[in-house]
């Protein structure tokens, strides 16, 4: 007899169902993201980059080449995508200058992680190997760079000389590059020499005349032309008085109207009015002021025209309508404090100059104040255009230039251009990725490929054929000329060093420093998560 079969009850064991496809998905499509806003600013890459064309909703039209300058203006949608943009930010407040590299590096870093984790390798494990990297480019650029002196204002030059060489203004490098230069060598402080402050200098953009005729004004500009028709336009051994407060009769806190229906009141009225007026002039003549900057007002008048003719009487000049944003400048280069009331208007409160002028610049009229007694560490730049397109890119490239040069006040070290720094960190990582093990291995290696896209560019945008030339490149620097690189005027390979493209060493560390952080951050991320505004 056949035994009898018994059931057995098997329970299936739990399994988690765990999908993991979603945080491959949300990866790639922010690495896709990315690379597209790289790509669309790759080709403006270089001295022979191209130009793009901006054209805003309101119809207002744009050419730059300047990367910071297209991405901010650029509609980006996709988060991942807006990272780019802050990054290109990020080196624009860092360094100045750099700001399409870093975004083209990033961009190529994204491709060489896209290979990598297709490959199955963990994201946290290639941010890892990313940062160490990083850190071992950043010790190569080092050591290429070679150190330089804030006296030496010939190498100061040559470096703001490569930052302008791949903009429209190309042409004029070698009168805007000195400007530059001595701009920013004017406001280091002698004590302070690794920081310098933008602020102090004050660049102002006028239309007219050609980008030649852009000056250096060891001073004070105002773009405003001077107020009263009878007033004097020259005055030497100027008296300047900085004040907060309206020459105009006084108005109350709330609207309100008066109507007066007899004579003998409203000439009264009209006789208070000259008498308030007539006071604080006479006020400002018993001083010794002959020049007298007024800050703009909402409520009222800054100046009445009474209060004009009464200081055209006087002999003095006036500017009226002096932006607030601005009164901190004055006060810095005039080294005075604002007067805020009449009674405080007395002559130890006024700031000396040499030479007050007012002087025609193309179709605009200027205040000039030179020859300031006790000047602070400011200067201002007139930035000239032929048109405004031309003048918005004259004064980009020179915030560009200016930028370069603070980089060097605030690291002394500067490295040659032209995609060396590059294929000698590729070339060097290459061989460390050799002798490292496992997974670092993968990605040492796919970061020294990815940083050839900086000269492979470089050599696309002049014309010339990017393999080859990178190739050539790899192989010159393999022989040990760590100077190599594309020469885009000759179209070849040369000593760069030589022909003086040259960037500070500062713009080329924080590029591959920024680049990585915002790399390993897109890494990172294994969701979009939407919330309720």
């Amino acid at each position: 007899m056949a035994p009898k079969a018994t059931a057995v009850n098997i329970k299936p064991t739990a399994k988690a169902f765990k999908d993991k496809s979603k945080p491959t998905d949300v990866r790639l499509s922010n690495i896709q993201a990315a690379k597209a806003v790289s790509d669309a600013i790759r080709t403006s890459l270089g001295p022979r980059g191209m130009d793009k064309m901006i054209q805003a909703g309101n119809g207002e039209v744009s050419i730059t080449n300047d990367g910071a300058t297209i991405l901010k203006q650029m509609n980006v949608l996709h988060p991942a995508a807006k990272m780019l943009v802050e990054l290109s930010r990020a080196q624009d407040v860092a360094a100045g200058d750099g700001t399409t590299s870093v975004v083209v590096i990033a961009g190529a870093l994204l491709e060489a992680c896209e290979k990598l984790l297709q490959k199955g390798l963990h994201p946290t494990a290639i941010s890892d190997s990313f940062q160490r990297c990083s850190n071992k480019a950043v010790e190569i650029l080092k050591q290429m760079s070679t150190p330089i002196e804030l006296d030496d204002r010939e190498t100061l030059i040559k470096s703001a000389s490569t930052s302008l060489n791949s903009k429209v203004v190309s042409q004029q490098s070698s009168l805007l590059a000195p400007i530059a230069v001595d701009a920013v060598l004017k406001v280091t402080d002698p004590g302070k020499e690794t920081s310098v402050d933008l602020k102090n200098i004050k660049v102002i953009s006028s239309l007219g005349g050609t980008v030649e005729d852009t000056e250096l004004v060891d001073g004070l500009v105002f773009t405003c032309r001077s107020a009263g028709s009878n007033a004097p336009k020259r005055i030497e051994k100027a008296k300047i008085g900085l004040i907060q407060f309206c020459i105009s009769a006084p108005k109350t806190d709330m609207d309100h109207n008066v109507i007066v229906s007899d004579y003998a009141a409203m000439d009264r009225v009209l006789k208070e009015e000259r008498s308030y007026i007539l006071n604080i002039v006479k006020q400002i003549k018993k001083s010794g002021c002959n020049v007298l900057l007024v800050q703009k007002s909402i409520l009222r008048d800054a100046v009445s025209d009474l209060a004009q003719h009464f200081l055209d009487k006087i002999k003095c000049l006036v500017v009226k309508d002096v932006e607030r944003e601005d009164i901190e400048f004055v006060c810095k280069t005039l080294h005075c404090r604002p007067i805020a009331s009449l009674d405080h208007f007395t002559a130890e409160n006024l700031s000396s100059a040499d030479l007050v002028e007012e002087v025609a610049s193309g179709t605009n009229k200027f205040v000039k104040i030179t020859g300031i007694q006790n000047m602070g560490r400011t200067i201002s730049i007139i930035c000239r255009g032929s048109n405004k397109l031309v003048l918005e890119e004259a004064a980009r490239s020179l915030h560009d230039a200016l930028c370069v040069v603070r980089c060097l006040v605030k690291l002394r070290a500067q490295i040659v251009g032209g995609g060396a720094p590059e294929i000698e960190m590729a070339l060097q990582l290459a061989a460390l990725a050799q002798t490292v093990e496992g997974v670092d291995a993968y990605c040492f290696r796919a970061f020294a490929d990815a940083l050839e896209v900086i000269p492979s560019t470089l050599a696309e945008n002049a014309g010339l054929n990017p393999i080859a030339t990178v190739t050539e490149l790899r192989n010159r620097h393999a022989q040990g000329e760590k100077n190599a690189g594309i020469n885009v005027r000759k179209g070849a390979i040369t000593d760069i060093f030589a022909e003086n493209v040259v960037q500070p060493l500062l713009v080329s560390i924080s590029s591959i420093t920024l680049a990585t952080e915002t790399i390993r951050s897109i890494l990172k991320i294994d969701d979009i998560v939407n919330t309720f505004s």
